[in-house]
């Protein structure tokens, strides 16, 4: 029996992607492929000696890279066998199409005359090159098309997608005419791709290849077409395929599309068309980006939600009635989510609704009544919202208490979502800790390949070889791409393709799983500490700041001119660096991560003492400025510092403190 396992089959994939940068390899010298030439190339290695350093060294990189091709090829190939041995019998080589056989006993003819190299040789299969490999499975489809259905959703089935379409094309590359049925064939193909990856790195391709195919395209199509069109920016070639749609059901695409294009009144109209006439049609996503857009072009936000709001009907009114809910006054939140909720009891946004609600009561002290938390938590366990519920009411047990109960919250936040804002803020209450933000120690810890060594012995071999770029390649996983990542120095990136993997897993692994290294690595800590020490900041801390700032890339740049590690602007640093005395000669400096992390430390003292040592209401001065900052301590009404996140006016700003928070904790 043939075993269609994960790994197999993003193997056989992965095999399949890479058939398509084939012409990459044989540029670079490397035939794809069985062939005796290349074994008899390899054995040359030792001629090697006589040339330059960096001659032999593009001489060993592509032996490794015909290694690697070897392996995947001759996977594929035992695929293909035993799969057909299996279904076909033993003579299965003998019910393959002329085309492939023809192909390969002629390889193998050339083989025996020219090469004195033993081997398999009478291996016909070891003669079809990757192309035809590809070309078996297709004609043999019956067989393999469970490998595909197995596993729909991985990067490797859905590239195959698009490469079964074109196989299936190139099949008639010389025909003037394709077959009708093939013609559909691919082009279903090319449609279930670009569902599932609009923005693929093939979608393009797809895209131009239907198009010259028929044009016979039904409106949905032309929709789908002209997505991945406006995902690569080719928003005028998207704009021509939107107008050979349904305006019903293209609208809300168009809206951004026409906003990209700058087109302002065609993206307003349309957002007031749409949702008056045809919000049924659209996709939600869409509806909610097209209200978004509609927002930002008109001189009154508040205004525009209104106007939307008098006209919409259908999909859309949940999300405008939430945005008029986040721009209530104060004393109008609790009123105005209710109707949000009893409205749209199980909409997209009535578990936002329901912990607005909460907290409102929460606000006026009515514990008895905030208990409503807990229908939140049997209903949304999982919502966004959950760990602020979960944490607020371990808060209301405590002061009612109830130690069973706030002990209870307490540790499930922390059990539950123990990246939180939330879980350090129980933390803290668990073990009745008072005073920074964060904690002010820290016990930095290297970034280590993020598995045990029993998790694939291959690639173990491999990190002790340090060869990352077959890591990579072989290691399918995102945590095993972020280290290979931050091996490499691209900490930054590293970083972010941690935090999406982790963002990813419902059920977070406890915090010594070494993946969380990944995702909060502790760099230029050595310039942090020391920097801090001289100011009296929190270590930690400022590494929260750098992490949110920059996502530690010393040569970030903001549209607005922030730069560096902590993202300052270049009047801000000159203002720093002339009160303090701090060595700063250029706009330059600011790309020097020591003198960045000098300079954003002072500022952070400046920030600190100016109001009154509080870490809370720093970090969200650095982000919202000061002058916010003292505007809202004296016109917002809390009792504690937790009251006073949750009221931060600016929705940015509010989860910039918590994303700190969160941060090396």
């Amino acid at each position: 029996m043939i075993d269609n396992s994960t790994s197999l089959r993003d193997f056989l994939f992965r095999g399949l992607m890479l058939e398509s940068e084939a012409e990459r390899f044989q540029s670079a010298g490397i035939q794809i492929g069985a062939s005796a030439s290349n074994s008899d190339q390899l054995l040359l290695a030792e001629a090697l000696a006589p040339f330059s350093v960096s001659r032999r060294n593009n001489a060993l990189e592509m032996a490794r890279l015909y290694a690697l091709l070897h392996c995947f090829e001759n996977e594929v190939r035992s695929l293909i066998r035993d799969t057909l041995l299996e279904k076909e019998g033993p003579d299965w080589w003998a019910k393959l199409s002329s085309r492939v056989r023809n192909h390969a006993e002629s390889r193998q003819k050339t083989a025996f005359k020219d090469s004195w190299l033993e081997g398999e040789k009478e291996d016909s299969l070891g003669y079809v090159d990757f192309g035809m490999l590809a070309t078996i499975m297709v004609e043999k489809w019956e067989y393999f098309e469970s490998i595909i259905h197995n596993a729909p959703d991985t990067d490797y089935a859905i590239a195959s997608e698009y490469y079964l379409g074109v196989i299936m094309l190139d099949k008639y590359k010389d025909d003037k005419i394709i077959p009708p049925s093939v013609v559909t064939d691919a082009e279903n193909c090319f449609r279930h791709y670009l569902k599932k990856a609009p923005s693929g790195k093939h979608a393009l391709n797809a895209v131009n290849i239907w198009l010259a195919l028929n044009d016979n395209i039904t409106s949905d199509d032309y929709i789908l077409l002209a997505k991945s069109c406006y995902l690569f920016g080719e928003y005028v070639k998207a704009r021509e395929l939107l107008h050979k749609a349904n305006v019903n059901e293209a609208w809300a695409l168009d809206v951004k599309n026409s906003y990209a294009l700058e087109n302002t009144p065609r993206a307003k109209f349309l957002t007031e068309n749409g949702l008056q006439k045809y919000a049924q049609y659209a996709d939600e996503n869409d509806i909610i980006d097209a209200i978004d857009i509609y927002t930002k072009l008109s001189s009154s936000k508040t205004q525009a939600v209104d106007r939307l709001l008098s006209i919409a009907s259908g999909k859309g009114r949940d999300y405008l009635l939430s945005l008029k809910c986040q721009n209530v006054a104060q004393k109008d939140k609790a009123m105005c989510y209710s109707h949000l909720y009893l409205k749209y009891p199980d909409g997209r946004f009535s578990a936002d609704a329901l912990a607005n609600i909460f907290f409102a009561k929460i606000k006026a002290h009515d514990y008895e009544t905030a208990k409503i938390g807990r229908d939140h938590l049997n209903k949304f366990p999982d919502a966004n919202s959950a760990p602020m519920v979960m944490y607020w009411m371990g808060k209301i047990c405590e002061r009612t208490n109830s130690y069973d109960e706030y002990m209870g919250y307490y540790k499930s936040v922390i059990t539950n979502f123990p990246d939180s804002y939330y879980a350090y803020r129980a933390y803290l209450k668990l073990n009745r800790l008072t005073g920074p933000l964060i904690t002010s120690y820290i016990n930095p810890q290297p970034v280590v390949y993020p598995y045990k060594y029993t998790k694939n012995n291959i690639i173990v071999k491999l990190v002790d070889l340090q060869d990352y770029d077959i890591i990579s390649e072989l290691g399918n996983d995102e945590f095993i791409k972020s280290w290979v990542l931050y091996k490499k120095g691209d900490y930054s990136h590293s970083m972010l393709v941690a935090r999406d993997a982790m963002d990813k897993i419902t059920q977070k692994p406890d915090k010594y799983d070494l993946r969380w290294r990944l995702v909060y690595p502790v760099i230029f800590y050595d310039d942090v500490k020391k920097y801090s020490g001289q100011t009296g900041n929190n270590p930690p801390l400022m590494l929260a700041l750098i992490r949110e700032e920059s996502y530690f890339d010393p040569l970030a740049q903001s549209i607005v001119g922030a730069s560096g590690l902590m993202q300052l602007m270049p009047a801000t640093a000159n203002e720093i660096n002339s009160k303090f005395g701090l060595g700063m000669n250029s706009y330059d400096s600011l790309f020097n991560p020591y003198m960045n992390i000098k300079l954003g430390n002072y500022y952070y003292e400046f920030l600190r003492k100016n109001l009154e040592g509080y870490d809370v209401s720093s970090v969200a001065a650095y982000n919202g400025g000061i002058g916010s900052i003292q505007k809202w301590k004296t016109s917002l009404h809390y009792n504690d510092t937790d009251e006073f996140v949750e009221q931060i006016p600016y929705p940015e700003t509010k989860n910039y403190v918590k994303n700190s928070s969160e941060t090396f904790t």
